[in-house]
């Protein structure tokens, strides 16, 4: 055990030394493999080992040679090239110095008059040569990566896809100290069984067999072009066993090739399998080209994506409209990296004189409305500022939108509007109903809404927080077993809204299609799984990850809606519907609006809850109010 102990410590020293020690052991041993392949070549051509009749008279040629081969290699950069990651053009480059020495070898004869010396030496010497000094280097990278295999603990993994990037990803595997490939997976039966990149290809249906016999604990996609069907099909498959899932960034996003450091955990969009729609040119035109535009609410999650696509779409002028100072300064420092001109402007919806100001002096021509407070929890505890900033703050836009000549008005909504529970649904829901009101009253300004459920990856997003508390070591919270979200990323929202906005007519509904709805304990197991673990439950007590109920926030339904009604009839985009919902009667809207205002200035939230019931149907409150600067509290 101390021989295998002192070997092993022998062999990371070696794989330890300084660069400097690695290419002098390269040049000594380049020193030797030079007079010793010009020996060899005179033993090839005799069959004899010893020639002296002819090794006698070419004793100068077998000092030179080394040194000058030296010479030669240190000039074309042989020695820069690092052993472990040598290819194809460091092999080139030793045969094209064993080249040049070939031809000074038959040179320096003729100079030196040495005779006898036979024509085939030079070819000869040229052959061994790229053995010896080629295959010390092959033999060294081998030995490199035998070292990795037995005295590093690497993981084994499967790579499913034996494409192109499957290939790269296996190479650059090669070199990784924590990975080790042992084969590819692949949908393809022509290739089962065959050898690629050294690997053998396997049968997917035979991952259960290949994980207990070579101990496989990861699976790395290697399919970055893949419809998002087809992924979603392949990681249903997987989480059915405890293997740890990651894959390479999609073909768009990989820039200078497959490496071991591109690869990212399972997003949620890989799990949904949602195919993209291309959006329609003319709809995206419509509102942005050659238009002054404006987006409030800039710097959130929605805001910001609309205004990375609208900036790629060639509109006259820009503007970012943010109360936020660091969210401001973020996306105004994307874009403008990117090159965009744009205008950040920091200010509330809520500043009438702030907002008349801005759309005067830029003459703003369409408007993407989305600011609002949005965390569900933290409206239902400040009432007051949900009605003033998401319903008033919509008043005070659509209303100037109005005044100076808009031409379309688009504001961002959500499915939570729908027979909402909370604070945050029903004040968005009033901001719908402003908007209506306006519509029947606005000669120019075209008004509209986009209603749409949760997007991935913005602030409030289960996903990121699942990751985390998985990272950690769990439990993994869910509010209730029964809880079910839809879901939507990011692009794909901001798209549609865009597109739904250059449709409308006045007083519009528009509903984004989200697919089916998502069960978030289900979410959250595979999740679990994907990420290499076992969930921890009564069928599994050996399990590693917890799932713990914490149960409804407040304001918190289990289902989410869409519709209020069932009238909804389908638009030129297949993704945007249109919805028929009913309007409250002008001078009701007006009497519930100075009430809030009241309610504003008094500090009574108990007020503005109640009118935000008579305004909003169907709106059920199903938490107290705890607003905690507000004068009149329920107890």
């Amino acid at each position: 055990m101390k021989q295998v102990m002192k070997r092993a410590r022998l062999h990371v020293k070696l794989m330890t030394l300084h660069r400097s020690y690695k290419r002098l052991l390269m040049v000594a041993a380049d020193a030797v493999a030079l007079p010793l392949a010009l020996w060899s070549a005179y033993t090839l051509r005799f069959a004899d080992p010893w020639p002296e009749f002819y090794l006698y008279p070419a004793a100068w040629l077998f000092v030179i040679l080394p040194v000058v081969g030296i010479l030669v290699f240190i000039k074309l950069g042989l020695y820069r090239a690092v052993v472990r990651y040598m290819g194809a053009q460091a092999i080139w480059t030793v045969a094209f110095g064993v080249l040049i020495l070939s031809l000074l070898l038959w040179a320096a004869a003729f100079v030196l008059q040495i005779k006898p010396f036979p024509r085939s030496i030079p070819i000869n010497f040229a052959l061994v040569a790229m053995v010896y000094v080629g295959g010390s280097r092959l033999l060294m990278r081998s030995y490199y990566h035998w070292l990795l295999n037995h005295f590093l603990n690497k993981d084994s993994v499967l790579i499913y896809g034996a494409g192109g990037s499957g290939v790269q990803l296996a190479k650059a595997l090669d070199g990784s100290q924590e990975l080790s490939c042992v084969g590819f997976l692949d949908d393809d039966p022509s290739l089962w069984r065959s050898s690629v990149a050294g690997f053998t290809v396997y049968d997917p249906s035979r991952i259960a067999e290949l994980i207990e016999e070579q101990q496989i604990t990861s699976v790395l996609l290697a399919m970055p072009s893949a419809p998002p069907r087809v992924r979603k099909r392949i990681l249903d498959r997987l989480a059915d066993y405890p293997v740890h899932v990651r894959t390479i960034p999609a073909m768009h996003e990989i820039v200078s090739g497959v490496s071991v450091a591109s690869l990212r955990e399972i997003e949620i969009e890989d799990l949904l399998g949602r195919d993209p729609v291309p959006p329609i040119q003319p709809l995206i035109d419509a509102s942005i080209r050659d238009k002054v535009v404006l987006v409030t609410g800039a710097g959130g999650s929605i805001g910001s994506e609309i205004c990375k696509q609208v900036q790629q779409h060639q509109p006259r002028l820009l503007l970012l409209y943010e109360q936020s100072e660091f969210a401001l300064y973020s996306i105004e420092q994307t874009l403008s990296a990117f090159g965009a001109e744009c205008i950040p402007i920091l200010g509330s919806v809520c500043d009438r004189q702030r907002v008349d100001d801005v759309l005067q002096r830029f003459a703003v021509q369409t408007i993407y409305h989305a600011a609002a407070y949005k965390h569900v929890p933290l409206v239902e505890h400040n009432v007051l500022e949900g009605v003033r900033n998401n319903a008033l703050g919509t008043q005070v836009m659509a209303e100037a939108a109005l005044q100076h000549g808009v031409e379309r008005f688009v504001l961002v909504s959500t499915d939570k509007a729908v027979r909402p529970t909370n604070v945050m649904g029903a004040t968005k829901r009033l901001a719908e109903l402003i908007l209506q009101n306006l519509a029947s009253q606005s000669p120019k300004t075209i008004f509209s809404m986009v209603r749409f459920g949760n997007v991935l990856g913005s602030s409030g997003s289960v996903v990121p927080l699942f990751r985390k508390q998985i990272e950690s070591g769990g439990p993994v919270t869910v509010t209730h077993p029964d809880i079910t979200r839809y879901f939507m990323t990011i692009p794909e929202a901001a798209s549609l809204v865009i597109q739904a906005g250059s449709m409308a007519k006045g007083g519009d509904v528009f509903v984004l299609d989200m697919g089916e709805s998502v069960r978030i304990v289900d979410l959250a197991r595979r999740m679990i799984r994907l990420m290499g673990y076992e969930v921890l439950d009564d069928k599994h007590p050996d399990g590693d990850i917890e799932i713990t109920f914490s149960g409804l926030r407040p304001g918190e339904k289990l289902y989410e809606e869409l519709l209020i009604g069932d009238d909804v009839i389908g638009t030129e985009h297949p993704k945007i519907m249109r919805a028929l919902e009913e309007t409250l009667p002008p001078e009701v809207l007006s009497q519930i609006l100075v009430g809030l205002n009241t309610a504003l200035q008094q500090r009574n939230c108990v007020d503005a809850r109640q009118l935000l019931q008579q305004a909003v149907s169907g709106f059920k409150p199903t938490a107290k109010i705890v607003d905690w600067l507000a004068v009149e509290q329920v107890k």
